[in-house]
């Protein structure tokens, strides 16, 4: 990925931030077949190594854990707040036209290698914590207790799970770092006026 340096993100923790808040992943493999990419949600351990492991499971169907065993390299792709942004919306625009559209968006690459775990236990433990994570605003948050034993073990036999311990993060975060305050301010502005707010307060200039 191509990242000028007034776009770089390179504090661990930061990024770490966006894949917990956008924990939908695409995770680029390379098999027999060539390129390919599955969508999973990952839990984040960031206590393993100096960048973390992620963990998660696709359907014993899914070729992906045939295809590419352990130890093969892998990517995943975090996308943040994204949104297009309209030269109009830069007071400079109109007085010396001389801005053009772009795409601001924030976005973390990362690169590492990838374990497949056809174990009961750890596909229930990830299972249960991704649950536990993505259940806890509900009133009542859904346990996999709810179910009868044997229902869920009979789901459990049809995933694998998968762990991917992490070699590198790129971070990108374009937010109009390159403009002037009163351009970004009015980006900002912009978007926020048209349903995009989380874009907007990331891209309102600090201080």
């Amino acid at each position: 990925m191509y990242v000028p340096a007034h776009f770089a993100v390179t504090d661990t923790e930061a990024l770490h931030g966006l894949m917990r808040a956008h924990p939908l992943g695409a995770l680029v493999t390379h098999g027999p077949q060539g390129l390919d990419a599955d969508h999973i949600p990952f839990e984040l351990d960031a206590s393993v190594g100096p960048l973390g492991c992620l963990r998660g499971h696709v359907a014993r169907a899914n070729p992906l854990w045939q295809r590419c065993p352990s130890g093969s390299p892998v990517l995943v792709i975090f996308r943040g707040a994204e949104a297009f942004i309209s030269p109009s919306w830069y007071p400079s625009k109109h007085e010396a036209h001389r801005q053009v559209p772009t795409w601001n968006y924030e976005v973390v690459h990362a690169h590492g290698t990838l374990t497949v775990h056809d174990d009961a236990r750890f596909v229930r433990g990830v299972v249960a914590r991704l649950t536990r994570t993505h259940e806890a605003a509900e009133p009542q948050p859904w346990r996999m207790t709810d179910s009868a034993p044997e229902f869920i073990d009979g789901l459990l036999a049809h995933i694998v799970g998968i762990e991917i311990t992490l070699t590198s993060l790129v971070g990108k975060s374009k937010l109009s770092q390159n403009k002037d305050v009163r351009d970004r301010q009015g980006a900002a502005d912009a978007l926020a006026e048209r349903g995009h707010p989380a874009l907007a307060e990331r891209m309102r200039p600090q201080g």
